[in-house]
């Protein structure tokens, strides 16, 4: 059965009944074939127009009263009929004729349902059983479709997360270049430092090679081992070991210290940018508080200082990324939110099985007339291009995805401070939807 079907669809062509007919004529036709399977008959006048339905549970009531088929049965079948009977117009839509029907339908069901057309004259028959089949079929194809629509939706749902979060990250792909570009140009200029520094030696160690190999020969002359001496003494004094050894031990230690936030940088960019896994790891919420301190902190080195007050954490178990990128977008917007350089404070602390973490500044704050709009998709207050509309919509997807929550309080003028609380372990069916 087609979920397109309608109403005329489910029409039976049905004989009505002439009203001069007699109770026991009408008992008599509901034992033929043809009326078989229905629970009623129609009555109709001589202009086709239904006077109402009467029913098999009517008549069999008639007949079992004693005496009844005597009493009964010569009177005119409109004594019987239900003159209340619910009468539709064919052309009414499936879902409104459910509708109507349904909301007066009585248990147990005892009659169907006349069909008319647009000038109130009978067309046929509806069968309380077929429609709800009809309309059974209908709300199970809708379900199907809703389920693949729904399934659909997750997967752009997870494909807009990523989409959002390499969108935050390109963003911070020229602070994060600089970032690299600072470390790795003392590191350039202290390896060249140091080739400079190293050439005097490596001609000391050619020198005293070569006064070592005359020491060796015995044919060797005076003339040739006083100027090899000479030679050796010179190189000596150019390499100047006292002087190097001095020199080195800064350049070893900036070059060091170059590599090692070279190195910081990699494993934070790569924490926040690789793909989710599941909601399985235990981890330390301060971690990601300096991952996502680290990848914006070119974004936020000129509009704002940060503080942290991080506090003994227990680890939660979460997606490390997705909390990454809701740090990183409660940074970026801090201070963003700078008109002039502030400060943003970011603090840490558990209460019984719950980690709080807020991000406060002291910034332009969110207006009144917005606040309430702030977590809507799409919805941003930042000029074209600034922003997608998307960070605080997905910021608080995730939350919720964690069973956590995400609040805020502003004050135009004064700055914006957003919480989030997190539950330390997941139970089994938000580990499974993360």
């Amino acid at each position: 059965m087609s979920s397109n079907k309608t109403l005329a669809d489910l029409c039976l062509s049905v004989e009505p009944l002439n009203a001069q007919l007699t109770i026991n004529d009408v008992a008599d036709r509901l034992l033929e074939p043809a009326y078989k399977g229905f629970l009623s008959l129609p009555v109709v006048d001589v202009d086709s127009r239904p006077l109402g339905l009467v029913s098999r549970y009517r008549l069999q009531n008639i007949f079992m009263q004693r005496f009844g088929r005597d009493l009964w049965g010569r009177h005119p079948i409109t004594e019987a009929s239900n003159p209340e009977s619910l009468i539709i117009d064919v052309d009414t839509p499936l879902d409104r004729a459910a509708n109507i029907i349904t909301a007066q339908l009585q248990y147990p069901i005892t009659e169907d349902f006349i069909l008319v057309d647009s000038t109130g004259r009978y067309r046929g028959l509806g069968t309380v059983m077929d429609l709800l089949r009809a309309m059974e079929k209908r709300i199970g194809q809708r379900n199907k479709a809703l389920q693949q629509a729904l399934k659909q939706l997750k997967r752009s749902q997870s494909h807009l997360v990523q989409a959002e979060k390499m969108a935050s990250l390109g963003q911070m792909v020229a602070g994060v270049a600089h970032e690299l570009n600072t470390p790795l140009g003392y590191v350039k200029n202290n390896v060249q430092l140091l080739g400079e520094l190293v050439r005097p030696v490596l001609s000391l160690a050619e020198q005293q090679s070569q006064l070592m190999e005359l020491l060796n020969d015995p044919h060797a002359s005076d003339e040739q081992l006083t100027d090899a001496f000479t030679a050796t003494r010179q190189a000596a004094d150019a390499a100047a070991p006292a002087q190097l050894a001095e020199d080195l031990s800064p350049l070893l230690e900036d070059t060091l210290f170059g590599l090692e936030q070279i190195a910081e940088l990699a494993v934070s960019l790569k924490d926040f940018s690789r793909l989710d896994r599941a909601m399985t790891e235990a981890v330390n919420l301060n971690e990601c508080v300096h991952n996502a301190l680290v990848i914006a902190r070119n974004a936020i080195k000129d509009n704002a200082e940060v503080t942290t007050r991080l506090g003994e954490l227990p680890a939660i178990t979460c997606t490390p990324s997705q909390i990454n990128q809701v740090l990183l977008n409660l940074l970026t917007n801090a201070a963003q939110a700078m008109d002039r350089p502030g400060r943003i404070l970011v603090r840490t602390w558990s209460e019984m099985d719950q980690v709080h973490l807020s991000v406060e500044d002291n910034g332009r704050g969110i207006p009144e007339s917005v606040q309430k709009r702030i977590f809507d998709p799409f919805f941003t207050t930042k000029s074209v291009g600034q922003g997608t509309g998307l960070g605080l919509s997905i910021s608080y997807q995730i939350i919720h995805d964690h069973g956590g929550r995400i609040r805020f309080k502003s004050e135009p003028g004064r700055g914006t401070r957003f919480l989030i609380s997190l539950p330390v372990s997941q139970s089994p069916a938000l580990s499974r939807s993360a």
